[in-house]
């Protein structure tokens, strides 16, 4: 009888050699995301989070996953207090930039987050994704509970094992600590900014990769 974990691993496995990678939102307010979040059913809602290189790119991906209620761009794991953009560009404080995502479990489950995770970057690049380099653009797992915890180490072992990346996983997996929402014109960023330098050359087309691989999971209102 196969194991829960075995099977996750096997779904895993069968996006990973499918195709692509990352996919595109449609604007928002930037208001608090955070505010808007938990105001919806929140006894319902989880919390995952993940850092994957530059926050744009994790936040307009995420966001566009149906039961994905909300993906809020900060940074967690570090030493400093209500740390800014330019004190985590530093690279002094220990923060990585990631996104919070809220999300229904009846819609998306943590381990098609993880499958999205490991699809949307290079988890092999140590402390960077493709040209930014620094800590802060780390591989990284904040796992909210044991079960989170399980199925991201799951995840990380049998992707090592089936040789699908030719270096080791270099992903970090730590318990979440505080997260610290970032400053507010880094929210929506891709799609409040879509014709800036960095979103129209590196961003969209992971984003147009990413729905390739996930078009079954999109939202409604996410075009193909």
């Amino acid at each position: 009888m196969t194991t829960a974990p075995f099977r996750f691993a096997v779904t895993l496995l069968a996006i990973w050699f499918s195709v692509g990678a990352t996919a595109q939102t449609l604007p928002q307010s930037t208001k608090s995301k955070r505010m808007t979040s938990e105001s919806a059913s929140s006894a319902t809602l989880e919390k995952a989070t993940f850092g994957t290189g530059c926050f744009w790119c994790t936040e307009a991906m995420f966001e566009t996953l149906d039961g994905v209620k909300s993906a809020v761009s900060g940074y967690e794991g570090g030493q400093t207090k209500n740390p800014s953009y330019k004190d985590v560009c530093s690279g002094e404080t220990g923060h990585a930039e990631c996104v919070e995502v809220t999300y229904d479990p009846s819609k998306v489950t943590y381990a098609e987050l993880l499958e999205a995770f490991f699809r949307s970057h290079d988890p092999t690049s140590l402390n960077r994704q493709g040209a930014d380099v620094g800590t802060q653009y780390r591989s990284v797992v904040f796992y909210h509970n044991d079960e989170q915890k399980r199925l991201a180490e799951t995840a990380k072992a049998e992707l090592d094992k089936s040789g699908a990346y030719s270096k080791p996983i270099v992903t970090e997996i730590s318990p979440a600590t505080t997260f610290y929402e970032a400053e507010a014109y880094h929210q929506n960023y891709f799609a409040n900014n879509p014709d800036q330098g960095y979103c129209a050359f590196v961003i969209a087309p992971k984003l147009d990769k990413f729905k390739k691989v996930f078009k079954e999971k999109l939202r409604a209102d996410v075009s193909h």
